[in-house]
């Protein structure tokens, strides 16, 4: 099993860190808020604990759970703290009416996030295409995961597969930015033609 780190303490956290316990995971909550993090690794249960914000997580991969705005700022924040860490970006990029991507052209919420991190971690987009009350019911869900890698990416794959989850890579990091523009697609599809938000999304394999 992994050892996991969580960095914010919102619903996909405790999503996430609730699947997490359960799989056997070791898991670490940190917030700005102490008494946000030490009530959330109460909560998840399973030996959780609470570290200090800005301090070396003790997880090696490191689930940055923050909206896309202050997700730069974070990382900066925490600095050389993430050196040889396997960072999960989770976060949605789209606009506030969800019709567009706040990121320019090119690039993604998650590369920009990898230009601030140290070389030595890597950053792997996943998460961001399951709506988080989806994700809680505990259903067999499809996760779409990019990142450029390979030591990276098996790690995250295989911590996913614990979540009771499937994986499935999409390439490198440069895909992000099509990963994070489902969030519209999903939006759009919520608000029409499926009529409700309990949708996800599912790929289908020949035998």
């Amino acid at each position: 099993m992994s050892s996991i780190t969580f960095i914010g303490v919102g619903n996909m956290a405790r999503t996430i860190g609730t699947l997490a316990v359960a799989g056997g995971n070791t898991v670490e909550v940190m917030a700005r808020d102490q008494a946000k993090a030490d009530a959330l690794a109460k909560a998840l249960g399973g030996g959780a604990t609470a570290g200090e914000w800005g301090a070396v997580p003790v997880g090696d991969i490191v689930v940055l759970a923050v909206p896309y705005a202050g997700a730069v700022p974070v990382v900066a924040q925490y600095g050389d703290a993430l050196a040889g860490k396997f960072i999960i970006d989770i976060s949605n990029t789209f606009n506030a009416d969800a019709t567009g991507l706040v990121v320019p052209d090119g690039t993604s919420g998650a590369q920009e996030i990898a230009k601030a991190v140290p070389e030595s971690a890597h950053v792997v987009k996943a998460f961001n295409t399951v709506f988080g009350h989806v994700l809680a019911q505990g259903r067999p869900l499809d996760v779409f995961f990019a990142g450029d890698d390979a030591r990276a990416k098996a790690d995250v794959s295989a911590f996913i597969e614990s979540l009771g989850l499937r994986p499935l890579d999409v390439g490198g990091l440069e895909m992000a930015r099509w990963l994070e523009g489902v969030g519209p697609l999903l939006m759009g599809l919520a608000r029409n033609g499926a009529g409700t938000f309990d949708v996800a999304l599912r790929v289908d394999l020949p035998g």
